[in-house]
């Protein structure tokens, strides 16, 4: 479905075809996403059906040009597909976000040849993608890496680990980063590689036990040797850290989209449930605090919704900002998300605390969307840097 470009600047429009998304988004995740999300956090398994699903509703290349296959969607029209996705199941939802993480590397530095051998694949989802920056020792200071990528002839030898990579163990082609001068830093030293995950040198070294978002692999992954051809590097040698920033500042969005899904999910269980459950002869929903409550977690959410469609229409503008923008969506989109499942499982009382119902898994899969593309302290340095810059005030 084609939807119509957001206009420029701080202004945005929700259009007749934005809404459309929406409600045909919604239905699919009532109908068959939300009745399998139970039995996916509880066993912990990658939902291959639900990939398959969102691929033959050409729902996994909305962020890829028609020309490779995609659906080529607006910032606003991937934020309501990855939002209306977490609505019903906050794991499902990661499989379009890492479908666009995982590709953007490629988006930003890419060769034509690079996207024409890559994009078609991971645009109709017969391929699937992950992003590989953080290791064990950095996290948050990604230029700590000590990941190494040694040049051999016409190659390069990756040697080294990865952790914390999310679908790194379900991934078909991987955007690493690694150092090919290690005597410079991560800062200017870093270069980014594509990765294929047949290549032999690869394996998963461990999935790690999580919190929530259990449907979601979330993987170590080592490296020995692992032989790439030099024609797989992004852009030149010590361009990694840029290409990762420049990833990061427009990827975290899709998590803020991520958090405000999750945030309305939990309203509307939160609401319905409220409506049916009866205390003192009376509807639990009938009770002013519990009026309040629901009134505080809508309209937080819908502030946090509005913000992340004006970074969407910041970010398709190129807004020189745009880290301001997107940091800015991520924190208040994040902390929304786990104040409001807070919320929702008081409402719920005891009833809220068993896995019988879903606000407990949302509550679970919320506390992510402060940690993951930046920690919430990360958003807010981020948006002092900016503001400090904006303001003349040097460090």
């Amino acid at each position: 479905m084609a939807v119509t470009e957001t206009p420029t600047g701080a202004a945005y429009r929700l259009s007749r075809e934005h809404d459309e998304l929406r409600a045909l988004v919604r239905q699919l995740a009532d109908e068959r996403i939300a009745p399998r999300a139970a039995e996916i956090d509880e066993k912990s398994e990658f939902p291959w059906d639900l990939k398959q699903l969102l691929a033959e509703h050409d729902l996994l290349g909305t962020g890829f040009e028609e020309r490779y296959g995609g659906t080529h969607l607006d910032g606003i029209g991937q934020a309501i597909v990855v939002e209306e996705v977490a609505r019903a199941d906050a794991t499902t939802s990661l499989i379009p976000i890492i479908q666009k993480l995982g590709a953007l590397p490629i988006m930003l530095a890419g060769t034509d040849e690079q996207k024409e051998r890559y994009f078609p694949r991971l645009a109709s989802g017969e391929w699937l993608p992950a992003f590989a920056l953080t290791e064990a020792g950095a996290g948050s200071d990604v230029a700590s890496m000590r990941m190494r990528a040694a040049r051999d002839g016409d190659d390069y030898l990756l040697s080294g680990s990865k952790r914390f990579i999310t679908g790194g163990s379900v991934a078909n082609v991987l955007t690493v980063f690694a150092l090919t001068d290690p005597e410079a830093g991560g800062r200017k030293g870093m270069s980014a590689f594509i990765v294929e995950t047949d290549t032999p040198g690869f394996s998963v070294a461990r999935l790690e036990h999580k919190m929530g978002i259990r449907g979601s692999p979330t993987a170590e992954l080592n490296f020995d040797e692992v032989r790439v051809p030099a024609a797989n590097r992004l852009g030149q040698e010590g361009d990694g850290f840029k290409i990762a920033m420049s990833t990061l500042d427009r990827s975290r969005l899709a998590i803020a989209a991520q958090a405000v899904g999750i945030a309305q999910g939990a309203i509307d269980a939160a609401l319905a449930y409220a409506a049916e459950r009866r205390q003192f002869d009376s509807r639990v929903v009938d009770f002013q605090a519990i009026q309040f409550m629901l009134a505080d977690m809508a309209s937080q959410t819908e502030a946090a919704r509005q913000l992340v469609y004006v970074a969407c229409a910041r970010v398709d503008d190129d807004d020189p900002n745009l880290p301001y923008w997107t940091s800015a969506a991520k924190l208040i989109a994040g902390d929304t998300a786990m104040r409001v499942t807070t919320d929702a499982v008081q409402i719920f009382g005891g009833y809220g605390y068993i896995s019988d119902y879903p606000v407990e898994r949302m509550m679970r899969d919320a506390k992510i969307t402060q940690l993951y593309e930046g920690t919430q302290q990360v958003q807010r340095l981020v948006i002092a840097r900016r503001l400090l810059a904006r303001a003349g005030i040097g460090r």
